[in-house]
C-alpha cells in the first residue's frame, strides 16, 4: 500500500498512504517520522498549527542522512487559519520548522480566516468563548494569494482541507487553480459521500484523514470491518 500512488491534476502522484503527525506526543515525533521513512513510508502530512512541524523536521533530516533522496518524499502541511492574510508568512515559517526549500502540497487547513491580532495566535475567542474571526477577509481571498505561491517554487501544489460541496462551489467560481485535493475525515461512520462524489467529478482527489476513525473509536471492531480484514489477511 505504501507504494500505491494515486494522480494528481498537476501531473504529480500522491503516494496511498501517509503518515499523520496530529496529536503526536511531544518526543515521540521525530522517532515516529524517522521509523516511518526507515520502513517505507513516502508521505508524511503535517501542520504549523500542530504545534510539532521542528520534530517533523528533524525526523526528516535523519531520513535524509540515512539516505532518503528529498525527491522521494511528499511531505504536506497546512495553512493555519489566523494567517489567511499572511499565507506566504506562514508557509516560510513551516520551511524552516521541517528545515525544506519546497513542501509538495499546501493546504488550507480550513475555510475560516481568524482574526490574525486576536487574544490567541491560533485560536482567538471573544470574551463570550465564541470564535474571533476575521471578517474583513474571505477564504476566496485566501485561495487568490495561495495562487501566488506556485510560481514561487516553494510549493508543488496547492489544495484545501475540511472543504463541503457550499465552500468548494465559491471557490472554484473565482479559482485559476483547481485545488489537486481535498482533505476530509473520511471513513465508514462519515463517508461523506456528496463531497467526494463532486470532488471526483472535478477532479478533485479525496484525501482521507482519521481513515480508521478518529481516537477511542469503536470502528475497527465492527463485524464489517473484521470481515474486510480477513479477507485481506490483515489484523
Amino acid at each position: 500500500m505504501a507504494d500505491t500512488l494515486f494522480p494528481l491534476n498537476t501531473g504529480a502522484k500522491i503516494p496511498a498512504l501517509g503518515l499523520g503527525t496530529w496529536q503526536s506526543e511531544p518526543g515521540q515525533v521525530k522517532k515516529a517520522v524517522s521509523h516511518a521513512l526507515s520502513v517505507g513510508y513516502k508521505h508524511i502530512d503535517c501542520a504549523y498549527v500542530y504545534g510539532n512541524e521542528d520534530e517533523v523536521g528533524a525526523g526528516l533530516a535523519e531520513g535524509f542522512q540515512s539516505g532518503i533522496k528529498r525527491e522521494d518524499l511528499f511531505v504536506t502541511t497546512k495553512l493555519w487559519c489566523t494567517y489567511h492574510s499572511r499565507v506566504e508568512e506562514n508557509l516560510d515559517l513551516s520551511l524552516k520548522s521541517l528545515g525544506l526549500d519546497y513542501v509538495d502540497l499546501y493546504l488550507m487547513h480550513w475555510p475560516v480566516p481568524m482574526n490574525p491580532k486576536g487574544n490567541h495566535p491560533n485560536l482567538p475567542k471573544h470574551p463570550d468563548g465564541s470564535r474571533d474571526l476575521d471578517t474583513s477577509w474571505s477564504y476566496i481571498k485566501t485561495w487568490k494569494e495561495m495562487e501566488k505561491l506556485v510560481k514561487t517554487g516553494k510549493v508543488k501544489a496547492i489544495s484545501v482541507a475540511n472543504f463541503s460541496v457550499k465552500y468548494l462551489e465559491e471557490l472554484l467560481r473565482d479559482a485559476t487553480v483547481t485545488p489537486a485535493v481535498n482533505q476530509i475525515e473520511n471513513h465508514p461512520y462519515l463517508p461523506q459521500q456528496d463531497i467526494v462524489d463532486f470532488c471526483r467529478s472535478k477532479g478533485i482527489h479525496i484525501t482521507a484523514y482519521s481513515p480508521l476513525g478518529s481516537t477511542g473509536s469503536p470502528l475497527m471492531k465492527e463485524e464489517a470491518i473484521q470481515e474486510v480484514a480477513k479477507r485481506h489477511n490483515v489484523r
